[in-house]
């Protein structure tokens, strides 16, 4: 009856439930503007300076400093290099890709009223990609410990210490497995999808097989299990601003940005795993996610900067949280191979999951800078952002209320320092840079701080100028395979390679 009770319900369900963890919250809340050339090449600290279409991203203020309309576009050349380390087992990557990274426009209106305080106003629209989730790598090592089996039997188990009835991960009599995998995960959730592939597979057995079992046992035992993890991602996290910025007798400079987000990530992982234990019945699993994330967002930006004296300037600028609205889609696939034969558990189903909200955490910054006249420059900033403000709602939703107190817990407020100066010659200039960005992880062990640095030169040809920048930065950080189970991580030490080149012109 209860089975029968689920069938009809299921039916009636076109949705489904996926828990969100801490990753994701970090994923979205992290902005890496990659900017114009003349940006970064000054490594970014440009929020007292203005003047860039990329500043205007840090201080809206910015693009009250412009004298002429002007529009940028910028392309460039993205890297990344990873060692890879998992168990004895070591790894390299190599990634690259040509991207349109930065594309914008500020429109000057000269107060005539020579009397008025407000010299100008400018309206400006300014495309910037926040993020880049382009990635491909191999993970290779001997497990000597876990299985990806203790994946599936930990949901089985129940991960919050009650184990799932068998009647609630198993198919009805004549229910194929796309059904059975369809209607469990439409009434029962995530948890029960993933026990289901584990008990078709044969890779879990219950203890007692009767409906109301909860107890479980896995059929993959021993040491020394031999995994491949093979990660791909595609995407992007994409950021146009809206801006108003006005001039206050050219000294004091105001400006907001009303900023729309988009989200475009997908993602693919396929773990391979063999072992010879003879106390294993399977003896190899092969097990694909896909993932396809959408989503939208607003945020506003307000901003200031201020002449202390035709030399000095001094910057304040307020990002306030990204409301996000996210949609996400799922597939999965798993196949096993024992002694008496082989199992293929392959749903063919897209898991649509409800629409959730992500509340990512506000960010101040404040900036100083020392102008030397037509001869350079030297520009500081310094960024703080509570990562552990970060929130899904609705914060009453009790998976949601979980995962934020995960969130407090797990994250930290992180600082950030960029250093960046210009030296001009005639119509040449030159430029460098210097940041560091603290990690978000309270345990910086998992996902360490960025250091970098970045080269430039630009050339002023009168109605347009030339750029092209340079920079590099390197991060630790430890990917972990799984949520649940096979919780080892992958260690990885990654370098970050752009070159940037951006053509600016007066309007």
């Amino acid at each position: 009856m209860k089975k029968l009770l689920m069938l009809c319900i299921g039916l009636a369900s076109s949705t489904y439930i996926l828990a969100q963890d801490v990753t994701d919250a970090v994923r979205y809340s992290m902005d890496e503007i990659q900017g114009t050339a003349r940006f970064r090449s000054m490594s970014g600290a440009f929020g007292a300076l203005g003047g860039d279409m990329s500043a205007v991203n840090i201080n809206p203020a910015g693009s009250a400093i412009f004298n002429n309309s002007h529009a940028s576009v910028s392309i460039g050349v993205f890297s990344k290099n990873d060692d890879i380390n998992y168990f004895n087992g070591f790894t390299t990557s190599s990634n690259s890709n040509f991207d349109l990274n930065q594309l914008g426009a500020t429109l000057v209106f000269i107060n005539r009223n020579e009397s008025s305080p407000w010299k100008k106003f400018t309206l400006s629209a300014a495309y910037d990609r926040s993020a880049d989730f382009d990635d491909d790598w191999m993970a290779r090592g001997i497990n000597p410990n876990n299985s990806i089996g203790s994946y599936f039997l930990g949901y089985a188990n129940g991960v919050n210490g009650q184990g799932l009835r068998l009647d609630e991960i198993s198919a009805l009599p004549g229910e194929t497995i796309s059904q059975a995998y369809s209607e469990i995960g439409s009434f029962y959730g995530y948890e029960n999808q993933q026990a289901f592939l584990g008990y078709e597979s044969y890779i879990i057995d219950p203890v007692e097989d009767t409906d109301e079992n909860t107890a479980y046992t896995s059929n993959i035992n021993g040491t020394d299990f031999d995994q491949e993890y093979y990660y791909a991602s595609r995407g992007y996290n994409g950021k146009l601003a809206f801006n108003f910025a006005t001039s206050y007798e050219d000294k004091i400079f105001l400006g907001i940005n009303l900023n729309t987000h988009f989200i475009n990530y997908e993602r693919s992982t396929f773990l391979s795993e063999i072992n010879s234990n003879e106390n294993s019945t399977i003896t190899s699993v092969d097990f694909e996610n896909n993932l396809l994330t959408t989503g939208s967002g607003f945020s506003f930006q307000l901003g200031g900067i201020a002449k202390v004296t035709e030399e000095f300037r001094v910057g304040l600028s307020y990002n306030s949280p990204t409301w996000y609205r996210i949609s996400e889609e799922t597939s999965q696939y798993l196949a096993t191979d024992s002694p008496e034969g082989s199992a293929i558990v392959n749903p063919n189903v897209i898991n649509i999951f409800p629409e959730y909200r992500l509340q990512t955490p506000s960010k101040v910054t404040g900036s100083l800078a020392y102008v030397f006249g037509k001869q350079g420059l030297l520009s500081f900033d310094y960024s703080i952002k509570d990562y552990s403000g970060a929130k899904f709602r609705p914060t009453s939703d009790i998976v949601f209320s979980e995962i934020n107190n995960s969130i407090s817990n797990a994250l930290d407020t992180a600082n950030s320092y960029r250093v960046g100066g210009e030296y001009r010659y005639k119509q040449l200039s030159f430029r460098g840079g210097y940041r560091f960005e603290e990690s978000p992880y309270k345990n910086d062990s998992f996902y360490g701080d960025l250091t970098g640095y970045s080269l430039g030169l630009g050339y002023n040809f009168g109605s347009f100028n030339l750029d092209m920048a340079f920079s590099q930065a390197e991060r630790d950080t430890n990917y972990q395979l799984y949520n649940v189970g096979l919780t080892d991580s992958v260690e990885f030490q990654s370098k970050f390679t752009d070159v940037i080149l951006t053509l600016g012109f007066k309007i």
